[in-house]
C-alpha cells in the first residue's frame, strides 16, 4: 500500500469517527435546542470563523506544508507570527463583542463571541503542531487527538445543553475540544524547540499569507454570508433552518472530503516535487472524486424526508425544501478540494485569489438579494452561484494544467453514468416512504444496501477507474494483514 493511500486510510478512520460523534451530537441537540437557539450558535461561529480566517493564514499550516525546504527558523517564524495575530483577534473580538450584538439586535451574541474569542489563543499551539504532522503524513497521530477532540466537544456541549445553557452549551463544547486537542498535540509531539519567538523569515511568510489569507476569507465569508444575512434581514429561526441543512447538505464533505482534505495538498505538493504529470492527476482526481459525490448528493436529496425525520426529528421538516435543492446545487462542486492544492502546487496562489474575485462578489450579492425573499431564495441562489464559480475556477486551472474542455467533461462522464445507475433504486425507496408503505427508519435503512448495490454497479458498467483503486487498496490492507496477526509460538 502507497503511503498516500495509507495516510487517506487513517485520515479516513479519524473523519469517520469525529462524524459517528457528530452525527450523534446533533441528533441530541437538535431535540434539545429550538431552531433560534442553533441560530444563535450559527452567528457566532460565522462572525468568529470569518475574523480568524482573515489573518492566520499569515503563518498558517498551508505556508508549512507547502514550502519545499522546512527549516527550523521557517516554523519558529510562521509560529510567532500566528500567536500575534491569534491573540490580537481575540482581544479584537472581546472589545466588538458589544457591538456585534447591536448589530444583529441580539444581546446574547456578546456572551458567545466572547468564549469562542478564547479558542484563538489556543490556534497557534495546536494548528503550527498539526500542519507539521499534516507534512509529515502522520495522520495516526491526528486521527487518536482529533477523535479525542470530537469525544470532548460532544459530550460537553451535550452535558451543558441538558444543564440548561441553551445556545452556549456547544460553543463551551467547542472550547473545551480545543483545550483536549491543544493538550494532546503537544504532549505527542514533545519536541518544543521549534515553538520558540522568532521573526527571521518572517518576509516569505507575509508574503505567501497576503494571497493565502485573502482567499480564506473571500471562500469562507461567502459561505457563512448567507446566515449573517438571515440574521439580519429576517431572524434568527431561518438562520437555524438554513445552517441545519447546510449541515446535512454537507455530509459528502465530511465523509469523504474531509478525508482527503489533509492529504490531498501534502500529497499534490509531494507529486509536484518529483516532476509528475500534474494535469493527468487533476483529471484522474476528478474522476473519483466525482464518482462518489454525485451518487452521495442525489441519495441525500432523494431521501432527505426520512432522513431529516430520522436524524433531527419532526421540528426540522421545513429543512427538507432546502435540502433538496442544496444538493442539486452542490454537484457543481465536484472539484472543489482540489482548487487550492493545484493552486499551491503550481506556485499561483494569486490566481485563487483572482478566481475568487471574479466570482465569489457577483454571488455574494446574488444572495444579498435573495435573502430579503426569505430562507427559500437564498437555498434557490445556489443553482446560479455554485455553477458559475465553478466555471471560473475551470477557466484558471485550464491555463496552467493545459487541459481541454472534451477532457474534462471524458473525466466526469463515467461517473455521471454510475449516479444514473444508482439513483432509481433509491428513488423507488423515497416513494415507498412518501406513500406510507414503508415507516422513515425502514426506508432509510433498506435504501442503503440498494444504493451501494446500485453504485457497485454502475462502477462495474462503465469500468470506473475508482473501481481500480478500491482493489488496490484492498489487495494492501489483505497483503499486510499478516503483519498484524500476532505470531504463533512453535
Amino acid at each position: 500500500m502507497s503511503s498516500v493511500q495509507r495516510s487517506i486510510l487513517f485520515s479516513a478512520a479519524d473523519r469517520y469517527g469525529s462524524v459517528v460523534l457528530v452525527f450523534v451530537a446533533t441528533a441530541i441537540l437538535a431535540r434539545l435546542l429550538s431552531p433560534a437557539e442553533f441560530g444563535v450558535y450559527a452567528v457566532v461561529n460565522a462572525v468568529t470563523t470569518v475574523m480568524g480566517a482573515s489573518f492566520l493564514e499569515f503563518g498558517g499550516g498551508n505556508y508549512l506544508i507547502q514550502k519545499r525546504e522546512l527549516s527550523t527558523a521557517d516554523i519558529r517564524s510562521a509560529f510567532t507570527i500566528t500567536l500575534g495575530i491569534s491573540v490580537a483577534i481575540a482581544l479584537l473580538l472581546f472589545v466588538l463583542a458589544g457591538a456585534l450584538s447591536e448589530l444583529f439586535a441580539q444581546d446574547s451574541l456578546k456572551r458567545g463571541i466572547e468564549v469562542s474569542a478564547l479558542n484563538f489563543v489556543l490556534v497557534p499551539f495546536h494548528g503550527t503542531i498539526s500542519a507539521l504532522l499534516r507534512r509529515d503524513m502522520k495522520f495516526g497521530t491526528l486521527a487518536v487527538c482529533n477523535f479525542a477532540t470530537g469525544a470532548a466537544t460532544a459530550l460537553a456541549s451535550i452535558v451543558l445543553a441538558m444543564a440548561g445553557f441553551s445556545y452556549m452549551a456547544p460553543i463551551w463544547g467547542g472550547l473545551a475540544g480545543s483545550i483536549v486537542f491543544t493538550v494532546m498535540l503537544l504532549a505527542s509531539h514533545r519536541d518544543w524547540s521549534a515553538l520558540r519567538l522568532s521573526l527571521l523569515e518572517h518576509r516569505e511568510i507575509v508574503n505567501f499569507g497576503l494571497y493565502s489569507s485573502a482567499v480564506s476569507v473571500i471562500n469562507l465569508f461567502y459561505n457563512l454570508a448567507p446566515q449573517l444575512f438571515l440574521a439580519k434581514v429576517l431572524d434568527f429561526g431561518s438562520v437555524g433552518l438554513y445552517s441545519r441543512a447546510i449541515n446535512l447538505t454537507q455530509m459528502f464533505d465530511r465523509l469523504v472530503a474531509q478525508v482527503l482534505n489533509p492529504v490531498i495538498m501534502p500529497a499534490i505538493v509531494a507529486q509536484r516535487r518529483a516532476g509528475a504529470d500534474l494535469k493527468a492527476v487533476y483529471l484522474e482526481a476528478i474522476q473519483l472524486l466525482s464518482a462518489v459525490q454525485w451518487p452521495f448528493l442525489i441519495f441525500v436529496a432523494l431521501m432527505a424526508r426520512p432522513i431529516v425525520l430520522v436524524w433531527l426529528g419532526q421540528t426540522w421538516l421545513e429543512i427538507v425544501p432546502l435540502v433538496r435543492i442544496l444538493c442539486i446545487a452542490n454537484l457543481a462542486l465536484f472539484a472543489a478540494c482540489l482548487t487550492y492544492p493545484v493552486f499551491l502546487a503550481v506556485g499561483s496562489v494569486r490566481d485563487a485569489l483572482v478566481s475568487s474575485l471574479i466570482s465569489l462578489p457577483p454571488s455574494l450579492l446574488v444572495v444579498l438579494c435573495a435573502s430579503f425573499f426569505g430562507v427559500e431564495a437564498v437555498t434557490g441562489a445556489a443553482l446560479a452561484t455554485l455553477p458559475f464559480q465553478t466555471a471560473v475556477v475551470i477557466y484558471f486551472l485550464k491555463r496552467h494544467l493545459a487541459f481541454s474542455s472534451g477532457e474534462f467533461f471524458r473525466a466526469s462522464l463515467k461517473s455521471g453514468l454510475v449516479t444514473f445507475v444508482m439513483a432509481p433504486g433509491v428513488l423507488g425507496c423515497a416513494a415507498l416512504t412518501e406513500a406510507g408503505m414503508l415507516t422513515s427508519l425502514t426506508g432509510l435503512i433498506l435504501s442503503f444496501p440498494i444504493a451501494g448495490l446500485g453504485w457497485w454497479c454502475g462502477l462495474i458498467m462503465t469500468g470506473h477507474p475508482l473501481l481500480h483503486q478500491l482493489r488496490d487498496v484492498a489487495g494492501g490492507l489483505l497483503r499486510s494483514a499478516p503483519r498484524l496477526r500476532p505470531s504463533r509460538p512453535a
